[in-house]
């Protein structure tokens, strides 16, 4: 008998259900122009997964990548769903990420 399936996607439901709290927090906190860091660093958590050599640890930190890539293309949706008033708003002013004008041009990524 093998615990690792169910093992595995128990982790697999919290760490894409964290995804939810984190995008919400970052939206809240940040604002949704930090979406291109966070496409950056879902996919270096990727391609650094393909490199651990334990199968069990590789998997969970490709998945931690690909959730933390997927809500990046939930920023721009949750800072609408903010203006819309399902959520509170941060009457605090937000800060610009680094190479915000770089980026600025480029549409932020949606599904």
């Amino acid at each position: 008998m093998s615990l690792f399936g169910p093992l595995a996607g128990l982790v697999a439901l919290l760490l894409i259900g964290q995804g939810f709290f984190w995008v919400v927090r970052a939206e809240y906190s940040l604002g949704w122009h930090w979406w291109y860091l966070f496409v950056g660093s879902g996919l270096v958590l990727v391609l650094l997964s393909i490199f651990v050599p334990s199968p069990i640890i590789s998997g969970f930190i490709g998945i931690a990548g690909a959730s933390l890539a997927w809500g990046s293309t939930e920023l721009k949706a949750q800072a609408e769903r903010v203006r819309l008033g399902w959520y509170p708003a941060n009457t605090r002013p937000k800060r610009r990420p680094p190479l915000w004008r770089l980026f600025s041009r480029l549409a932020p990524p949606s599904l």
